[in-house]
């Protein structure tokens, strides 16, 4: 499994409100995930009216398919009219290591529990790519 995440800051320089500023999330994340399917959220700056910082993620099997949608997703972000990209950073996540299959084979089968990790997990890579 390759899980690939990318965090992109926008300057919404025209947003006179977080009215505004949610506006233009709130479009971007439908727009995205409907037609990337991908995991989209606003993970910064989430008090600023001219700033956005989004996290987006998605699973796959292969790295360059996955390469690919990431490709596209910034494109389609680019070509937007009422934001404008300021920086962007990206991570493909090979394997997941011992404590990911425990959680994989855990006889209970919590999705839950699987989710929280595969959050936790993006959201480290995420903070590297800050730091």
């Amino acid at each position: 499994m390759i899980v690939g995440v990318m965090q992109v800051e926008l300057a919404i320089d025209w947003a006179q409100s977080l009215k505004d500023k949610r506006s233009v999330v709130k479009s971007l994340r439908d727009t995205l995930h409907r037609h990337h399917m991908v995991s989209v959220a606003e993970i910064a700056d989430q008090g600023i009216w001219n700033r956005a910082t989004l996290g987006i993620a998605i699973v796959g099997s292969s790295g360059s398919a996955i390469g690919a949608t990431l490709d596209r997703v910034i494109e389609r972000i680019r070509s937007a009219s009422d934001c404008e990209v300021s920086d962007t950073s990206r991570e493909l996540l090979h394997g997941w290591g011992a404590s990911f299959a425990n959680t994989m084979n855990n006889e209970q089968g919590d999705d839950a529990e699987l989710e929280d990790e595969l959050r936790a997990r993006a959201i480290e890579a995420l903070g590297r790519d800050t730091a």
